[in-house]
């Protein structure tokens, strides 16, 4: 009888450490398979970026810098901010992918947290399309 109830113990531990462990690898660097098959339903048009640009400024700039160099005044000491005008996206480059860092965070310690409560999803689908943008420059 001891045997079971300590495997029945074990069970919930488990699930819950597997489910922990793949709810933080979709935001380890290298991107996650999950946001490769997102889409993005808003389309890259001058009024998308424009507005990404807004939202961008009013809630990243702080940490990530104005011109998203990731030079910004107020990012919590001993973090480093991406640099989202370079070439090279650590946690992937798809707009799902994107899409997915922006509203659940950045893993594994999240020193950036999610804005999926501060930004809806049209919000932030127009951020990533300012984010691509601003790729290369």
């Amino acid at each position: 009888m001891r045997r079971v109830t300590t495997a029945l113990a074990i069970i919930p531990a488990f699930t819950f450490a597997l489910l922990l462990a793949s709810a933080s690898a979709a935001q380890n660097p290298g991107g996650s398979d999950a946001g490769k098959k997102l889409k993005n339903p808003v389309a890259s048009s001058p009024e998308s970026i424009k507005a990404g640009q807004a939202v961008f400024q009013k809630n990243c700039r702080f940490c990530h810098g104005a011109d998203a160099h990731g030079d910004g005044p107020m990012a919590p000491e001993g973090t480093h901010p991406s640099n989202l005008t370079d070439d090279k996206w650590d946690r992937g480059s798809t707009d799902g992918e994107i899409f997915m860092v922006i509203r659940d965070g950045a893993g594994p310690k999240f020193d950036m947290k999610g804005f999926k409560s501060k930004m809806s999803e049209t919000d932030i689908w127009n951020v990533v399309n300012y984010l691509k943008s601003l790729q290369g420059k």
